[in-house]
């Protein structure tokens, strides 16, 4: 006999809720996960994951479904009802992390290389998993990138928690998707601090050495304790340790401290951005003089081929 499993109290997603509906309908007609998946022409770990709220179910699969469970409907208005910007999947070893995340009152970042997650604009999001592990499967790539803009609505609001970033000019620097996406990209930065929630320093290439030799995330959640979090090529490390997290907390003060101002961290972030904004003019005037080229050597080509006789009207 079938029974709904959903997660107890007010922190269960609505994804999970409808995940837990439809194990519910594929349970009262004794199907398997894997029986129902290929009426639904999709795999057994598909299926798994729709019921457990990982995985965004597509549109036209929840329609096969409410038809082949014979639901009268009931799972496509709830799909309806689900706000899958927030729902979807993180990968496993992250899921904690962003758990802690979405309870946490403060937030100080500091970022290597790439911006962090919290500060992305959707064309840069994804542009970083397109090349990632998701790389050649779209649909991953827009859930991903879905799930990270999920992280960020709490934040970039006004009154949201705290979220202090201290970013490694080399994160401005290093181009990700081209100077078009970075063009967005800083504009979305000065866009965010607008919010009194949120602040930005940039720590010059020649300071972070020095004090801190990899990113890290602070965390201070509603009861007081604090996390350090970190990760390696393919893990996180959360961590709270006192004494841990206390040593990390100072070498991000001292780091702050060499950081540039409020102010003159948004003007460098400003002339990264004219900088981009001259980069993406550039790249187009190369694409046209290249178009332009090409549509040359085309017509250059079809008028010098080789004359066909043509027979002349009465001859």
């Amino acid at each position: 006999m079938a029974h709904r499993r959903a997660k107890q109290g007010p922190t269960a997603s609505s994804a999970v809720m409808f995940g837990e509906e439809l194990r519910f309908y594929r349970e009262m007609l004794d199907y398997t996960q894997e029986e129902l998946g290929k009426l639904l022409h999709c795999s057994r770990t598909n299926i798994t994951r729709y019921e457990s709220g990982k995985r965004r179910m597509p549109g036209d699969s929840v329609e096969d479904a409410d038809r082949v469970l014979k639901t009268g409907g009931l799972l496509k208005r709830l799909w309806d009802r689900v706000d899958w910007e927030a729902e979807v999947e993180h990968p496993d070893w992250f899921r904690d992390h962003a758990d802690m995340e979405a309870e946490a009152v403060a937030i100080r970042v500091f970022q290597y290389n790439f911006m962090h997650g919290l500060l992305q604009c959707r064309e840069y999001a994804r542009a970083l998993f397109a090349t990632g592990d998701a790389a050649g499967n779209p649909q991953l790539v827009e859930e991903r990138t879905a799930a990270r803009l999920g992280r960020q609505e709490r934040f970039l609001v006004d009154g949201g928690p705290l979220l202090l970033a201290l970013l490694d000019e080399s994160a401005l620097r290093n181009v990700v998707g081209g100077p078009a996406v970075m063009r967005r990209q800083m504009e979305h930065l000065l866009a965010v601090v607008r919010f009194e929630n949120v602040v930005i320093q940039v720590v010059p290439f020649w300071q972070c050495q020095t004090v801190v030799d990899k990113s890290m995330v602070l965390l201070e959640m509603r009861d007081g304790q604090r996390w350090v979090y970190s990760e390696s090529l393919d893990r996180g490390h959360p961590c709270d340790v006192a004494a841990i997290v206390s040593g990390h907390q100072q070498s991000y003060d001292r780091l702050r401290g060499s950081a540039l101002s409020v102010r003159d961290s948004l003007a460098l972030i400003a002339d990264a951005l004219e900088g981009f904004r001259d980069d993406e003019e550039q790249a187009r005037s190369r694409r046209l003089a290249e178009e332009q080229l090409q549509r040359k050597q085309r017509r250059r080509l079809h008028r010098g081929g080789p004359r066909i006789p043509r027979r002349r009207p009465g001859a």
